[in-house]
């Protein structure tokens, strides 16, 4: 195999939510951007599985995650230990859907940004005596045990605070890697973006405080509703983008709150860009963008387990205000929009940034491949 030659791969997301879709096509586009030649298929877990499987786990998910969150915490608690009951089953679901891919792909690496299609793709090895890269793209800012994967070659975490904790759960220090979560190249470029100019762009009002909702790629934010009538009632006026999850389309005035539902759109770099504040869910992908520009958060009702996680990790770091009550909502949301606090957020959020994690993703792949 020489560097000239096409690489095979099969990069693995998983549809809950769309951040491990976001972090595999970005590090699509940096190995493609390094020059390498890509023979590549994108596959999706859920998809691998049938459709009673498809039903249980993502079905299961969402219940919890929407009505459920104390039963969703418990779970997560649950299994963060060695040996939990759940990854028994990991090796097993979407395993003939897995195996059909490798076998038509023939990878040199099977890339995945979710836990369980690592096991999977070391079952398929195993079985199929296929040779490939197993590795790993750790898309949460704490590892759970299930992202503790022993089958893997290649662990790339987020932080060297992860990689401790990798290393914590036993997994060798020579197949954990530090990268950050590979987030799209337009974020790189937009860093130092002119925040006036982007607004007035996408016929926002440059001189009123521009918020962010952080309500997830599904749209299943349960405190949406309440978080809006907070913002509404700030005292100040303020503009908020509505994205994912926006109950129909155009400009509407909730008390001092300018709405601008726009549902899904591919400018959501720029509008970020353009923000002075994120407030809602803490998604690792959000995370990583918001950083990357600059734009601090407030976190209010994240999902139990890697969510509250990611909050405490920005926590800690200055970058965001965690309001754990809808009581500590507005004043959090105003605090965070002073002056002073808001340049000390700032640049918090860009200390706790890793922009070139998706070439830092590509050049590990490359060199445990002998590309380089």
């Amino acid at each position: 195999m020489t560097a000239g030659d096409p690489l095979r791969a099969l990069i693995v997301s998983a549809s809950f939510g769309s951040g491990h879709h976001q972090a595999n096509g970005a590090l699509d586009a940096a190995l493609r951007a390094r020059g390498v030649p890509l023979q590549v298929r994108h596959a999706d877990l859920l998809k691998y599985m049938s459709p009673v499987e498809r039903t249980v786990t993502a079905g299961t998910y969402d219940l919890w995650v929407r009505h459920m969150p104390a039963v969703y915490r418990a779970f997560y608690q649950w299994t963060d230990r060695e040996q939990a009951p759940t990854a028994q089953v990991f090796g097993w679901l979407g395993y003939r859907a897995m195996r059909r891919d490798v076998q038509e792909v023939r990878p040199e690496a099977v890339v995945s940004s979710y836990p369980t299609p690592v096991a999977l793709a070391d079952n398929v090895r195993r079985r199929t005596g296929a040779e490939f890269l197993n590795a790993l793209v750790v898309t949460d800012y704490r590892v759970h045990q299930h992202w503790a994967r022993a089958e893997a070659d290649l662990l790339m975490v987020p932080s060297e605070e992860a990689r401790e904790q990798m290393l914590g759960c036993r997994i060798p220090p020579e197949r954990v890697a530090v990268t950050g979560i590979p987030i799209a190249g337009i974020y790189r470029e937009l860093v130092g973006a002119d925040k006036a100019a982007l607004r007035a762009k996408h016929g926002l009002d440059p001189e009123l405080p521009l918020i962010l909702l952080s309500a997830g790629g599904t749209g299943s934010y349960r405190a949406q509703g309440r978080v809006l009538t907070e913002l509404a009632n700030l005292g100040v006026r303020v503009q908020v983008l509505v994205l994912a999850g926006a109950d129909g389309h155009g400009v509407a005035q909730l008390g001092g709150a300018t709405l601008h539902r726009l549902g899904f759109t591919t400018s959501f770099p720029e509008l970020l860009a353009a923000a002075d504040l994120v407030v809602g869910k803490a998604g690792g992908l959000t995370v990583a963008e918001a950083t990357t520009l600059g734009v601090p958060m407030v976190i209010h009702a994240p999902i139990p387990g890697q969510e509250e996680y990611n909050a405490l990790y920005l926590e800690r770091r200055g970058a965001a205000i965690w309001a754990r009550t809808l009581a500590e909502l507005r004043p959090a949301v105003l605090r965070a929009l002073d002056g002073d606090e808001h340049a000390r957020m700032s640049r918090a959020a860009h200390a706790a940034s890793q922009p070139d994690a998706a070439d830092r993703v590509a050049a590990e792949l490359l060199r445990r491949l002998g590309r380089v």
